[in-house]
């Protein structure tokens, strides 16, 4: 990936010293994000292996609440691997869960596309449509996703860590409730101006306190264990996050993709908001990184249509499904865990871009369906 990303650099004629700049920019975006995100959940996993949750009910419930979890945490990544541990055989309905969640439930994806685009602070634009168009959209594509991949991923594929649990879901399940109440407690709340109690209210200091108790639950002996293990996934996933930012900073800096998109008005705006979303995620991989590059572009367009601001608030989320792929961060994290034993990259790649291709193609043609019928 570093050297292909030197490769593209100079072929699209960076100078020496303006292709390091954009690497060291790309690879540095959002390490430290991640290092919050992993670290902690990493060793949650770690802890609650040790424990054996894992059980088929435990995996339900982890699948169920992916959505909302996706939602709530503002990151797939996050939520995946909080979850995970005790997934099971779920690990890749949790998968496209988590994803669809992140993408289409207010507060994620919506409204930081919203914010992006100016919308929230308009007040014909009621978050209350924000919350019905997600719901609605969400369970169909998390549906597709989850129908997808039990059709290309033979029985048992993902289900390494399915063993009997011990039945005691409450006690095994205590990181992940504590995690949630600090969320509701901070959605609820809002900023205390104390730092520290801010800082557990928001989901990456809700996860580490979670990964926190799940250790203070493992055996003494088995702490020092939990946490190399943790840092060992952490560091590698890293270098490959890193290497995957700075190959999408390269190429987005020599492709101009502002270009794709004109104004215009109804369903071929809303088409045309949704390839512009698919490229830069294409090109970026971050979702995160495409929610906050796509708006400054989307804005003008949007401004000059006439389109209704929700229905191209969702055409930008769905096109970011597009697709889960090796320079995003998530298909990593997955890939380490729900394919550990997979040797073929291509079928890994088959099954998770192919899965979010389809989340994404689904979903608009619902979006301009209900679009065309409540004209």
């Amino acid at each position: 990936m570093v050297l292909l990303t030197l490769a593209l650099g100079f072929g699209c004629g960076f100078g020496a010293s303006a292709l390091i700049g954009a690497f060291n920019y790309g690879f540095g975006r959002a390490l430290g994000e991640f290092a919050l995100i992993l670290l902690p959940s990493f060793t949650l996993a770690a802890a609650l292996t040790r424990r054996n949750v894992a059980s088929d009910t435990a995996g339900r419930t982890s699948a169920l609440v992916s959505p909302v979890a996706g939602a709530g945490m503002i990151c797939p990544d996050t939520a995946y691997a909080a979850l995970a541990p005790a997934a099971g055989r779920y690990k890749l309905d949790m998968t496209f869960g988590a994803y669809a969640g992140f993408k289409l439930l207010y507060p994620a994806g919506p409204l930081i596309v919203a914010t992006g685009l100016g919308l929230s602070t308009q007040s014909d634009v009621q978050p209350s449509a924000f919350l019905f168009y997600g719901a609605l959209l969400t369970l169909p594509v998390w549906g597709a996703g989850i129908a997808w991949a039990r059709f290309w991923t033979c029985e048992g594929a993902n289900d390494r860590s399915a063993k009997p649990g011990d039945g005691r879901l409450v006690v095994a399940f205590a990181p992940f409730i504590l995690m949630a109440s600090l969320l509701t407690l901070g959605g609820v709340i809002g900023s205390t101006g104390m730092g520290p109690i801010d800082f557990l209210l928001l989901p990456k200091g809700a996860l580490i306190a979670a990964a926190i108790l799940a250790l203070i639950q493992t055996p003494a002996g088995e702490r020092r264990e939990c946490l190399d293990s943790a840092v060992r996934r952490t560091g590698s996933l890293l270098l490959v996050i890193g290497a995957a930012s700075a190959f999408g900073a390269v190429l987005t800096g020599s492709v101009p993709l502002d270009r794709m998109v004109q104004g215009g008005n109804g369903v071929l705006t809303l088409i045309g908001l949704f390839a512009l979303s698919a490229a830069f995620k294409l090109a970026q991989g971050s979702s995160m990184a495409t929610f906050a590059s796509v708006a400054p572009v989307a804005a003008p367009v949007l401004a000059i249509s006439g389109t209704d601001p929700v229905a191209a608030v969702f055409a930008i989320c769905l096109g970011s499904f597009v697709a889960i792929l090796p320079n995003d961060s998530y298909y990593w994290l997955v890939r380490r865990d729900a394919f550990d034993p997979e040797k073929n990259e291509g079928r890994v790649i088959w099954v998770l871009a192919g899965g979010a291709m389809l989340q994404a193609l689904l979903g608009m043609v619902l979006l301009l369906t209900w679009g065309a019928l409540w004209k």
